[in-house]
């Protein structure tokens, strides 16, 4: 069997909240237009697992928990130019952006809040507490995603 590795994807809820990924069961992970970000999207495997983080919000923190389960899809807005993620520079033949799939898991009933996770964290640990860090997508270490599950089975 596969390992699974672990993922933090931050999502504004006002775009797109766990809410909304629990009504709708699944959805497809768009509108990434960040390269590095993109790189660990196309590094994401079938199982893989992630953190659905609530970001530009007060506060902001993890709050679900959610599955990779299709990997290797092309963004289709990246040619939709009604789309604020069209890119025109982007080829049918040779599209730039890529997206996965998701699936809701579970909503946990107590967000851990970015506050929280600076007190707990160094930089080297969870680069989601490091300054300046604006990744939408960030990979997240097996032990630091181990303890996150247990102190959120916990709430």
């Amino acid at each position: 069997m596969t390992e699974i590795n672990y993922w933090l994807m931050k999502s504004e809820p006002d775009a797109y909240s766990i809410k909304d990924l629990r009504n709708e069961k699944e959805t497809l992970w768009d509108g990434i237009r960040n390269y590095q970000a993109r790189n660990f999207m196309r590094s994401m495997k079938i199982g893989d697992q992630a953190f659905f983080y609530h970001s530009n919000t007060k506060p902001p923190g993890i709050v679900g928990l959610m599955e990779i389960v299709e990997t290797k899809l092309i963004d289709p807005y990246q040619f939709d130019e009604n789309s604020k993620y069209y890119d025109k520079k982007s080829k049918k033949d040779n599209p730039r952006w890529d997206c996965v799939k998701t699936k809701y898991i579970s909503e946990f009933k107590n967000m851990i809040t970015l506050k929280e996770l600076c007190e707990t964290y160094t930089p080297e640990e969870l680069t989601l507490v490091r300054k300046g860090n604006r990744l939408s997508i960030i990979p997240i270490k097996k032990n630091i995603a181990m303890e996150l599950l247990e102190r959120l089975k916990e709430n």
